[in-house]
């Protein structure tokens, strides 16, 4: 027979801040609290919401640990009127756990500790947490509801599994699982199998704000037993979004559970190639855990039920918290890859900003594609009040970057300045004189004149306030086509994780966007990329074509070809080889680079970590390829 008691669930889409503790269960009270008003009778908050996440080395401060369970417990008596469920740090016996509590009328009922740690790519969880085997399965009512976190759900034959076979006919997940461009695609394809191999509804709350290189893109998720999705939040905002469950059918006896015993899970269909992308990234197979888990059986008061019948789905209405969007199983519409790559560097660099109280960002102007974009991008995460973009002409920039740079600030509404540099270039080239001896001119020159502008931005960014922004992407920074102390000044590098095909692409898409009045000038889209520090100069003169290099790069960064499979794709041995020599060559460039928005799934920083010292090179087969 079908029980009555339909379950109303809410899922908190919140932005948190890493080690702002106080502000962080200020938000979630406001959340809750809305969520309540809405009808919600379950309200699930992403992992590690109390402490934000990646909350990295200050899980090492015992006085972090200790402020972190303080400010939980202060936390308590705003939760109640529904079960709660919020991800924080645990500590037991000294071992440190990522944790989600499970709160009801103020009091923590149980706790669940996260079992699988992912140790991969941006994720470094097994320096902080303990694994735990324990795999609970709450009974309440009808329900038999089972909690777990993020990379819980990721692997074959895990903790899910492990629950379904213990009884549990509703899964929880708390989530925070980083963006990529299609990660969130990829997320749902894995959100809607799970539930469809397991049988059972899944709830899957995901963080959204930007964390110094992060950005979490929200895109929550529930799914029916049959893997249809029932709703999704918004990418790149907050939600509370509701969603109504219907009672389960209990089997004969009315029970769900069995007896205390571990239980086996049930087996899995191999992952596909969508899952296996985030399950052995970057290549390393997780093996499967069903043998060290064990299921255990929590008896849990069915009065949180009762305490606020569903609402129809009409009622959500609007919250009185305002910072929080709430909507009732509504399906938020998918954006092209365009529109969410801009939405995250936006999202990205907003956050970075925000959080840091900075007073605002400074760009150089070059005329160019890249400081273009990185405007706009800043004008419209920021608003043009904040953003200072400054013009700084040598005798070898053309009129048309010149005219190129006041054009796009007038159009974006920014404050601008013009500075010529020509006279201190000249003047720092008659006292190096005697340093440089007569040698002709080179790179010294150019960089000289980068270096120069780097001197201009920072002394503005002491003087106001306001942070630089680099504007270098991932073409030029994998082969060392920057200046150190110059281009790369700054203390946020927004374009670092973006093929300069990519930023074009993204121009162009913002100028549609923007109609009748594109903010980024035709010219500036159409001019050959140059560095403009000698006469003449064009990108082409020490680089390939970008249509030719993106690709390369990406095969020898992001996917770790061997330089002979792009050979046999296509490009010639000379030019692999000379792109692979000096992506190796400027790894100390990079190390030294501002941190910037990830989008793909390799970026330069955290997602690979190469030695600076390197000697390595490919070895090559008889054949010499």
């Amino acid at each position: 027979m079908r029980n009555q008691l339909g379950l109303r669930a809410a899922l908190v889409q919140i932005n948190t801040t890493v080690g702002d503790l106080e502000g962080n269960c200020a938000r979630c009270a406001a959340a809750f609290a809305s969520a309540r008003e809405g009808g919600a009778q379950l309200v699930l908050f992403p992992e590690l919401t109390l402490t934000g996440y990646p909350p990295e080395d200050l899980l090492l401060k015992p006085s972090f640990l200790e402020d972190t369970r303080a400010s939980l417990d202060a936390l308590l008596p705003e939760l109640r009127g529904a079960l709660a469920v919020v991800g924080f740090v645990d500590c037991v016996e000294g071992h440190r756990y990522n944790a989600a509590a499970l709160i009801w009328d103020g009091v923590v009922r149980d706790v669940y500790h996260k079992c699988t740690l992912p140790n991969y790519g941006v994720f470094d969880e097994k320096r902080y947490f303990r694994t735990a085997t324990r795999c609970p399965v709450y009974r309440s009512g009808p329900w038999r509801i089972a909690l777990n976190i993020c990379e819980d759900i990721w692997v074959p034959e895990g903790v899910a599994q492990a629950q379904r076979a213990a009884g549990a006919n509703l899964i929880l997940n708390l989530s925070a699982s980083p963006y990529h461009a299609g990660k969130g695609r990829l997320r749902e394809h894995l959100v809607s199998r799970l539930a469809r191999s397991l049988g059972l509804p899944v709830l899957h709350t995901n963080l959204v704000g930007g964390q110094d290189e992060l950005v979490f893109d929200g895109r929550s998720l529930a799914a029916a037993s049959d893997g249809r999705l029932l709703a999704r939040a918004r990418q790149f905002g907050e939600e509370i979004l509701l969603v109504d469950l219907p009672a389960p059918v209990e089997p004969p006896g009315g029970d769900a559970l069995g007896g205390d015993a571990p239980a086996e899970p049930t087996p899995r269909a191999a992952a596909t190639p969508a899952e296996q992308v985030e399950q052995t990234t970057p290549g390393i197979e997780l093996p499967p855990m069903a043998t060290a888990l064990r299921a255990v059986q929590v008896d849990l008061s069915a009065d949180w039920m009762r305490a606020a019948p569903p609402l129809p789905p009409d009622a959500a209405g609007s919250s009185s918290q305002p910072d929080f969007a709430r909507t009732a199983g509504r399906m938020a519409p998918e954006l092209d890859r365009e529109e969410e790559i801009y939405r995250a560097l936006q999202l990205g660099l907003g956050d970075y900003i925000g959080k840091n109280g900075f007073a605002g960002v400074v760009i150089g102007l070059s005329g160019g594609i890249d400081s273009a974009l990185t405007a706009v991008i800043a004008a419209d995460a920021l608003g043009p009040a904040a953003v200072v973009g400054i013009s700084m002409p040598t005798a070898y920039t053309s009129e048309s970057a010149r005219a190129g740079a006041r054009a796009l600030a007038q159009a974006l509404g920014i404050r601008f300045h013009e500075i010529s540099i020509q006279p201190v270039f000249t003047q720092l080239l008659v006292e190096l004189q005697p340093l440089l001896e007569d040698r002709p001119p080179d790179v010294t020159e150019e960089n000289i004149q980068a270096r120069i502008r780097g001197l201009i931005l920072m002394a503005y960014s002491n003087k106001f306030g306001h942070l630089v922004l680099a504007t270098g992407n991932k073409s030029e920074l994998a082969v060392g086509y920057c200046t150190l102390y110059g281009d790369m000044v700054g203390g946020f590098a927004l374009l670092k994780d973006l093929f300069k095909t990519q930023v074009y692409r993204l121009a162009r898409w913002r100028n549609a966007a923007a109609g009748g009045r594109p903010p980024i000038p035709t010219d500036t889209l159409e001019r050959p990329p140059s560095a403009e520090l000698r006469p003449d100069q064009r990108d082409t003169d020490a680089l390939p074509p970008y249509e030719t290099l993106d690709p390369i790069v990406q095969g020898l960064v992001e996917e770790e070809h061997h330089p002979r499979e792009l050979v046999a794709s296509g490009f010639p041995r000379a030019l692999v080889d000379r792109i692979f020599g000096l992506i190796q060559a400027n790894e100390y460039k990079r190390r030294q680079a501002p941190p910037g928005v990830k989008i793909t799934p390799r970026a330069f920083g955290k997602d690979r970590r190469y030695p600076l010292t390197n000697r390595y090179r490919p070895r090559k087969d008889p054949s010499g390829v």
